[in-house]
């Protein structure tokens, strides 16, 4: 199979390797390691690189190679590794010096007398040990080592593999079944399907490698039917063993799990033990204290643990910024995090020790989430929340943890963490919908709701369901907020709670009003009015007020309109609720309008703006510019308008609303 991708790490050793270069540096790099997890391609690398430097002719003495099979149950021991060394430079037989001393003497005397400069690749070394004994006595040649573990405590160049960019991985599987047979067009006909495919395999080069091997054996098969295989199993690399045969171009057989096997194998028992649970840790990647609760360590405990893993490859840090202490996460391979789950499955007293880990990690996520959506929904004179300062910080660990926030939350299908996974979906509400993740908040709260379902909580389930409508009515669902809002409406109301049959009625009220059933919304509205009302809840009546206003706005009743948002300003004015202020601003703006007073409409626009920009809401900024726009427009001031729209173009991108973003550039282009 040809070498593919791989151009960055190319270009940043080749030029080490130049003869003229290393005459002209002061300190010539005599040693270069290329490091990565098992499977990343680190021999193909090296070879790729002795290719095209022997082609430059930089090494005319050739290129000598042994692998020293460092995770092999046997490893290749730098005694054994001499010998073969001594037999390519000819010394084989009598000549051979009789002890172990001598034969390295007589190494490195003969590269020393060689005026040819050699490349020396020690390839898959487990430990120095391996080949600090095998390195030159003189800087005329230069070495390369590839290991799956960081030399850290040697000056040497590292080149750190990751895995293949998801065109590199298409064109590798393409290139390996076009160079078999030409006519072979399965991959120009089911792109999606290789793509599908390659992500699968994690873009590892071989798995792909396996993947390519099952399908040129599998050649009157589609593409689409392994991926099939692959997702129905849920573990890549237990189909891809069973299916594989044959060994690569070095002649190492096509096996995965093993790889893995034995990189897990030679790990310290607190190591494996972490890397384990990390392969049952919610989401993609996890920050360092996620990483403690879930196995219950110190912090420092577990980030000195990570740090080890990721020096054998195991764990990937995730940067977050430039330089190197922005790390903050980490993150395992999706094959590795396969091959983990399947050691935990496969031990009783692994399982429950995956078990505990997984409530802890439920409940640290718990505890922290609602901190931070107590910060969200903070308002003066509430008690301050535990931890987060401000917005800016409970928005930021949100974002953090996103991932694995909504992962968790998953967990609710299963009886064990349902309460607690229900519990934690509710924390997340404010926070998805403040930064648009709409798909995010429609999984969580369906997770949560199936899970109250099941566990007979009609209360949970009612909450739940009102959560999920709102996600609904925002990703533009209305029908089905409807439906969400009036069971969860219905729920509270046979529950006797006044209070949250009040939310879910303001709810299902902007839903109505969404789909046009504009007298059904104020009817709903002036209920949750008249319920607020009577419990006192003066900032809850606000909202209601609101919607109310929104309401008679679109059935044309302006004045009226105008007198309910100005109540609902009035109100979340004395809550100090300066957010939702903002809201109503903007929809006094728009009533305003309607009832032909322009100036007053803008001004209202301009109040809406500043609050909206206070709280980086670039959404509601980018609602309250184009509003503005418009109303330029009626007042017949274009270039007043396209300036607005161009405005609200900007905060549309930066609230994560890009069609909303499109459009109104378009709105500003038709006024050039």
């Amino acid at each position: 199979m040809g070498f593919t991708g791989r151009s960055t790490e190319l270009d940043r050793l080749l030029p080490h390797l130049d003869p003229d270069k290393a005459d002209r540096d002061a300190l010539p790099l005599l040693i270069f390691a290329v490091t990565g997890m098992g499977g990343i391609g680190k021999t193909a690398l090296a070879v790729e690189t002795a290719h095209r430097a022997r082609a430059k002719g930089w090494f005319p003495g050739g290129t000598l190679f042994v692998d020293l099979r460092g995770y092999d149950d046997a490893p290749v021991t730098a005694d054994q590794a001499i010998l073969a060394l001594l037999d390519a430079l000819g010394v084989r037989g009598t000549e051979l010096p009789p002890t172990t001393e001598r034969q390295y003497d007589a190494y490195r005397a003969l590269l020393a007398e060689q005026q040819d400069r050699i490349l020396l690749i020690l390839d898959n070394a487990s430990d120095p040990s391996q080949y600090l004994p095998l390195l030159p006595g003189t800087d005329h040649h230069r070495v390369l080592v590839t290991s799956r573990d960081r030399p850290d405590a040697l000056p040497v160049r590292l080149i750190d593999l990751e895995t293949l960019a998801p065109d590199d991985s298409v064109a590798l599987v393409s290139r390996a079944l076009h160079d078999t047979d030409e006519r072979d067009d399965r991959p120009t006909r089911e792109p999606d399907a290789l793509r599908e495919l390659t992500d699968l395999c994690g873009h590892l080069p071989l798995a792909l490698q396996i993947a390519a091997a099952m399908l040129r054996r599998r050649r009157h098969r589609s593409i689409a039917s392994l991926v099939a295989e692959i997702k129905e199993t849920g573990d890549p690399t237990t189909v891809l063993d069973n299916g594989s045969r044959g060994t690569d171009q070095y002649g190492r057989s096509l096996v995965l799990r093993p790889v893995l096997e034995a990189s897990y194998r030679r790990l310290p028992p607190d190591q494996a033990r972490l890397l384990r649970l990390l392969a049952l840790a919610p989401g993609a990647d996890s920050g360092t204290e996620a990483v403690a609760a879930l196995a219950d360590l110190d912090e420092e405990t577990a980030l000195s643990l990570l740090e080890d893993l990721a020096a054998t490859h195991l764990v990937t840090p995730v940067r977050d910024g430039e330089g190197s202490a922005s790390v903050v996460r980490w993150r395992l391979h999706d094959l590795v995090r396969a091959y983990g789950v399947g050691v935990v499955a496969g031990d009783v007293e692994l399982r429950e020790e995956g078990e505990a880990a997984r409530e802890r990690v439920l409940k640290f996520y718990y505890r922290w989430a609602d901190a931070a959506d107590d910060r969200l929904r903070w308002l003066p004179g509430m008690a301050e929340p535990e931890r987060f300062g401000d917005r800016g910080a409970a928005l930021a660990w949100f974002d953090g943890e996103r991932a694995g926030l909504v992962a968790a939350v998953g967990w609710a299908r299963e009886e064990r963490y349902a309460d607690a996974a229900v519990s934690l979906a509710v924390c997340l509400s404010e926070y998805l919908g403040w930064r648009r993740y709409f798909d995010d908040w429609i999984t969580v709260a369906g997770a949560a709701r199936e899970a109250a379902c099941r566990a007979g909580d009609r209360l949970g389930e009612a909450d739940a369901s009102d959560h999920l409508g709102n996600a609904l009515g925002e990703a533009g669902r209305a029908e089905e907020a409807i439906e969400a809002h009036t069971h969860a409406r219905d729920l509270f109301r046979a529950a006797g709670d006044r209070h949250r049959e009040a939310i879910a009625s303001n709810g299902l009220g902007i839903a109505l009003r969404e789909v046009g059933r504009v007298e059904d919304a104020i009817k709903v509205h002036t209920h949750a009015r008249d319920l607020h009302r009577a419990a006192d809840e003066r900032h809850r009546e606000a909202i209601a007020w609101n919607n109310l206003g929104n309401d008679l706005g679109e059935a044309g009743r302006a004045e009226e309109a105008i007198e309910a948002l100005i109540r609902a300003r009035d109100l979340y004015r004395a809550a100090d609720d300066r957010h939702r202020e903002a809201i109503a601003w903007n929809g006094l703006g728009i009533a305003l309008g309607d009832a032909g007073r322009m100036e007053e409409s803008v001004k209202a626009y301009a109040e809406a703006l500043s609050i909206h920009e206070e709280f980086e809401d670039w959404y509601g900024a980018g609602q309250a510019l184009q509003n503005m726009a418009a109303a330029h427009e009626t007042a017949q001031r274009p270039a007043d308008a396209r300036a607005c729209w161009l405005q609200a173009a900007d905060a549309y991108t930066r609230g994560n609303a890009p069609a909303k973003a499109t459009q109104a550039r378009a709105w500003a282009a038709e006024l050039d």
